[in-house]
């Protein structure tokens, strides 16, 4: 029986072995849509703790222990880091086949030299064990990225961000990856939230447009795509609350 993550993860056959050693496997990284903070990135600190490292802000993991009824408070509330990182290991326990699975494992046999599966029993162990290796390495974001071979990095950003940190990422010296924004125009969309009137008039402000009707919407949205574009975007997302749609006529 093959060991659970070993070299040849996945690769079920010699071809696909063949494929990835030979010519996968070191090939650069470029991630065309992720939610990594470009502050953050720019600010270059090392994180305190392995929750703040893994649990600040990654929703995907957060929608796991919210599916196993994980108070909220152990996912973005007050809840110590140490509490946050049970409650993660408890909900990871039940995700065997998807791939938040993996991904978690692999990161921890990568980064942190730690092979011992994540559950509810382990989860101190394994958070002290992991802090460790904080304290005595480097797991600051731009050392992260340059470790992992990343080249290009495509955030998530609002219409109406500044991108003041993707600016300031083009001059930092010795950090040879592409911080690039990308376009994400949800709130616009969103006229059944709260605070929907507030954002279309900072949109518009931001756009230098005057937005009285859904043409000015789409004007201040092309003035921001044309901002965008100069800062080094090239891609586009778009997530719905719900599908809109309209009933055909009989």
């Amino acid at each position: 029986m093959k060991n659970f993550l070993d070299k040849d993860f996945l690769l079920e056959t010699e071809m696909a072995k063949k494929l990835f050693f030979d010519y996968a496997e070191n090939m650069p990284i470029c991630d065309y849509h992720c939610h990594l903070s470009p502050k953050e990135i720019y600010e270059n600190k090392s994180p305190e703790n392995i929750s703040e490292l893994w649990l600040s802000g990654d929703h995907y993991k957060w929608r796991a222990m919210r599916s196993c009824g994980v108070e909220e408070k152990y996912c973005t509330g007050d809840a110590t880091p140490r509490e946050k990182f049970e409650k993660f290991a408890y909900a990871l326990q039940y995700c065997i086949g998807n791939p938040l699975y993996h991904w978690a494992h692999i990161e921890l046999q990568r980064y942190f030299g730690i092979d011992t599966p994540l559950n509810a029993k382990t989860a101190d162990d394994i958070y002290d064990r992991a802090n460790e290796a904080i304290e005595k390495g480097d797991f600051r974001p731009q050392s992260l990225i340059t470790k992992s071979n990343v080249k290009v990095v495509c955030t998530t950003d609002d219409p109406i961000d500044d991108l003041k940190y993707h600016k300031l990422l083009k001059e930092v010296d010795g950090f040879d990856c592409k911080v690039l924004p990308s376009f994400r125009p949800d709130k616009a969309l969103n006229a059944h939230l709260e605070g929907f009137a507030d954002y279309i008039k900072t949109l518009g402000d931001v756009a230098g447009v005057e937005i009285k009707r859904y043409k000015d919407v789409i004007t201040a949205l092309l003035n921001r795509v044309d901002y965008f574009d100069s800062v080094g975007c090239r891609v586009s997302d778009q997530a719905f609350d719900y599908p809109p749609y309209a009933v055909a006529d009989d």
